[in-house]
């Protein structure tokens, strides 16, 4: 398999590490460890870890959705959905980025909300455009630097 045959494939793995990181946050805030992942405390793992998320779907946006739609146009009402989540995920980000504030039931309740919501927006763009993804072969350069974006690890 190449590598633009395997986007789809790409998608899901970065989307299984943001789901193990949000984990991991998850465990020990409820827990109620001193959260240290990789040396980050609290409020450096939630920086770090909305970093990657928002990397993530500015990629999409800026880049792999628009050759999605140049490439299936039937796509685009998926895509315009998938994008205004990324919009409501961004809100959710923004209230974790402050986590360190709060008092621990608060933290808990902000990151299953947060998980709730990346999860249904994980679930439903891989199944309606893994597909695509895996599909698209023979891109340009311009093109597949487009659909790399997304994918790259940013913390």
């Amino acid at each position: 398999m190449s590598r633009l045959e395997a986007f789809g494939n790409q998608l899901v793995q970065f989307h299984i590490y943001l789901r193990e990181l949000l984990e991991d946050l998850r465990d020990q805030v409820e827990a109620g460890e001193p959260v240290s992942v990789g040396g980050l405390d609290l409020r450096a793992h939630c920086l770090s870890f909305c970093q990657a998320v928002t990397s993530h779907h500015t990629g999409e946006d800026d880049g792999a959705f628009a050759v999605l739609a140049e490439h299936y146009p039937e796509l685009r009402p998926v895509l315009a959905e998938l994008t205004r989540d990324h919009h409501l995920v961004a809100g959710a980000l923004r209230r974790i980025e402050v986590l360190d504030q709060l008092e621990p039931a608060a933290q808990e309740q902000e990151l299953a909300t947060l998980a709730a919501l990346l999860e249904t927006h994980f679930t439903y763009e891989e199944r309606k455009l893994l597909d695509a993804f895996n599909g698209l072969s023979g891109l340009t350069p311009p093109d597949h630097h487009r659909l790399t974006l997304p994918f790259r690890h940013t913390t």
